[in-house]
């Protein structure tokens, strides 16, 4: 028996059929299905997800944001996730909601592969003390940003205890090798290919042209610090949780501890992901590959 966690982004309508194909489905394959509370509601006498470190697997159904959510739910854990796409892109996600039924027969047979991606722990402290105020794990990337203000903020960047340089922008964004298709990409930074391990630190608009974005090693520390700019300076992680940033205050982002399990199926590949839902290669290459 296969213990699948559950979690789902409640803006969808098809949210409910989906659900219903999964409660229908699992039992054929050995599935036990445990929903987090808000879905509980979409599927009568199912079982609550109390304890995301004693599942197999999690399922998300959504899109990248629901897949982010649910890293950080298990982040703790060895658990491989398997994103259903329901949104536009789903960039992260191992296929849409029309092959779940598929999907799930799949993960029964275990034919899979559970890429090991990496994360990133972020937190802000107080520069005197070191006392930690926030924390939290990052699949896709940490971003400092200012506020609804047309305002360059000054932030001085710095990897394991040097400098790098004060950037004058809008913000900065420090990512994973799996977020460098994120964020960091609409900035202008390069892809990555997801599985290596990596540091990126990509400027946001920044008003010096000499600044660019920086690829560095996967065991360094970047730290970031305001010095000048508008009242609020953000922090963002993964674009869903976050808090500001004092000047008394630090923003320390390092490599986290264990990789996140993504699972991906046979005949996936990272370059056909490129072309289908970014359009690499044109638009005949592309809607070859949507046909």
């Amino acid at each position: 028996m296969i213990r699948l966690g559950v979690v789902g982004h409640h803006g969808y309508a098809e949210l409910p059929a989906v659900l219903r194909t999964l409660t229908e489905a699992a039992p054929r394959f050995g599935i036990e299905p445990y929903f987090e509370k808000e879905l509980l509601a979409f599927a009568p006498g199912g079982r609550p997800l109390e304890k995301p470190g004693s599942i197999d697997a999690l399922l998300t159904l959504g899109g990248d944001g629901t897949l982010l959510r649910g890293a950080r739910l298990i982040a703790s854990h060895q658990v491989p996730i398997m994103g259903v796409n329901m949104g536009r892109l789903g960039f992260l996600t191992c296929c849409a909601a029309d092959q779940l039924t598929e999907a799930l027969e799949q993960l029964s047979r275990r034919e899979y592969t559970a890429e090991q991606r990496m994360g990133l722990v972020a937190s802000v402290d107080r520069t005197q003390t070191g006392a930690v105020r926030e924390s939290w794990i990052a699949l896709n990337d940490v971003v400092v940003h200012k506020g609804g203000v047309a305002r360059i903020a000054s932030l001085k960047v710095g990897v394991n205890g040097q400098p790098i340089a004060t950037y004058s922008a809008d913000g900065v964004v420090i990512s994973t090798p799996t977020g460098s298709t994120a964020y960091s990409l609409s900035a202008g930074g390069p892809v990555v290919f997801p599985t290596l391990e990596s540091i990126l630190v990509t400027p946001v608009s920044p008003h010096t042209l000499a600044i660019r974005p920086l690829l560095l090693p996967a065991e360094s520390e970047v730290t970031v610090q305001r010095e000048d700019g508008p009242k609020d300076i953000l922090v963002t992680v993964d674009g869903q949780v976050g808090t500001t940033l004092g000047l008394d205050e630090t923003l320390r982002v390092h490599r986290a501890g264990r990789p996140i399990l993504i699972i991906r199926f046979p005949g996936s590949s990272f370059f056909a992901t490129l072309r289908k839902k970014l359009g690499w290669g044109g638009l005949p290459d592309r809607d070859e590959i949507a046909g």
